[in-house]
């Protein structure tokens, strides 16, 4: 087995259009679970329906485990474990993460929610987005090492008045497995990535209340 000697390894069955032809059936996948999401849902119900969507797409396996939070449980980093019996309001946030494999090859999309009209939870959505866009520029532009691509993301967060989750790190996909040739984080890296094998995650949490909002796709597309 390789190590972080090739980090930025491919498998031979490695095709970039299947690759980014994943990503594209990744996002459309939530997007079509977050539209079938409605008030009164437990994480447990959120659950079901994203592998019922993902059964329907064809996903051939996950990658790594999906992850549907709610209110409070936004503010969570990906080991964390939700309180199951928090149910989505009427006026409310929630995030999905999905990592399927499609065409032999990893997919992992992450997007916030909002439910109802609240101002600050539409705010904190966008500004993960915002976070997202400004750090994916200045990681091409200025080519960032991983571990300062998160240093600048952080920065982002804090202009805007948010807390940033160091604890969502970034890493690699590509074939699968990816983790044959490393397990690294993105932001611990000293190299600067490769566009379109890198995910940079964002989870960013409100300053005063206990809520957050998490975004990540690809850098690079």
């Amino acid at each position: 087995m390789t190590t972080d000697s090739n980090i930025e390894g491919v498998g031979s069955s490695f095709s970039e259009e299947l690759f980014l032809k994943c990503r594209l059936k990744t996002i459309n996948a939530v997007k079509l679970i977050a539209s079938k999401i409605k008030p009164g849902m437990s994480e447990l119900d959120g659950h079901k329906v994203i592998d019922q969507v993902l059964n329907d797409l064809g996903c051939e396996k996950k990658w790594h485990p999906s992850k549907f939070r709610i209110g409070e449980n936004t503010l969570k980093s990906f080991k964390e474990k939700s309180d199951l019996s928090i149910i989505l309001q009427e006026n409310d946030i929630f995030f999905i993460d999905i990592g399927p494999v499609f065409y032999d090859h990893e997919g992992d999309y992450g997007e916030t929610f909002v439910v109802g009209n609240s101002e600050k939870y539409n705010n904190i959505k966008n500004a993960s987005e915002k976070i997202f866009k400004l750090a994916s520029i200045a990681a091409e532009k200025d080519k960032l090492t991983g571990s300062a691509l998160y240093d600048y993301a952080e920065s982002c967060a804090h202009e805007l008045g948010y807390k940033f989750n160091d604890q969502m790190k970034g890493h690699r996909l590509g074939d699968f497995p990816h983790a044959i040739f490393t397990r690294s984080n993105l932001a611990d890296t000293s190299i600067v990535p490769q566009g379109n094998l890198w995910v940079l995650e964002v989870l960013i949490t409100h300053p005063t209340e206990k809520f957050g909002a998490f975004f990540e796709d690809l850098i690079k597309i």
